[in-house]
């Protein structure tokens, strides 16, 4: 005589009460899913996936928070914090990316004088750079105009940025204006474009 068939033992939730294949199409299955990563893992393996994902992130989280602890405090449990007067805090520069992930450089705080012959008569001194020293750019050219009585504009150059036009040739007293009305622009800090060369002015 064969063997009595056992009854089968059907599996319920126990937040929902449908069977745990169902759950997702019941009421509140966020409610479900603490209950079926533990007992129907099998099932769902994203949600295994999932918490384990959310499990890493914890340690992550808590190692961040967690203060750096001394060979001596490892042991103990306990975390060594240095006196304030010991170790300047660590500021972290925001790191400028191209598209692509190259890190953008910052750029050498300098100023470019070049003097640019147009038609063989008219001639531009252009001043690049000012910007970089915290000048606005449109104050700067009104002083320039100014100053040398000729015609001063802020335009865009070949490479997009912002530079100022001067007409005529005013690269021999430009130096000592600039360093005089904005004392935060180092002589040494101002070159000269001659002939494609780059030349310090000092």
């Amino acid at each position: 005589m064969g063997e009595k068939p056992q009854p089968v033992k059907v599996l319920y939730c126990g937040v929902c009460s449908l069977p745990p294949e169902y759950c997702e199409f019941g009421p509140d299955f966020e409610k479900c899913k603490p209950w079926l990563v533990i007992n129907a893992p099998q099932l769902y393996p994203d949600l295994l996936k999932e918490a384990n994902d959310k499990d890493v992130e914890k340690v992550g989280e808590r190692l961040q928070s967690a203060g750096i602890t001394s060979a001596g405090g490892a042991e103990g449990g306990a975390t060594s914090t240095a006196p304030a007067g010991d170790y300047p805090p660590a500021v972290q520069e925001e790191v400028k990316r191209l598209p692509g992930g190259k890190v953008k450089k910052k750029e050498k705080q300098e100023v470019i004088i070049e003097k640019v012959v147009r038609n063989k008569r008219k001639c531009i001194t252009t001043v690049k750079g000012l910007e970089l020293f915290g000048i606005k750019l449109s104050d700067a050219s009104k002083k320039l105009g100014k100053k040398f009585a000729t015609g001063a504009s802020v335009v865009k150059g070949p490479t997009e940025k912002e530079q100022i036009d001067v007409q005529g040739d005013i690269s021999l007293d430009i130096v000592e204006f600039i360093t005089d009305t904005w004392p935060s622009v180092p002589e040494a800090a101002i070159y000269f474009i001659e002939e494609g060369k780059k030349l310090p002015a000092v």
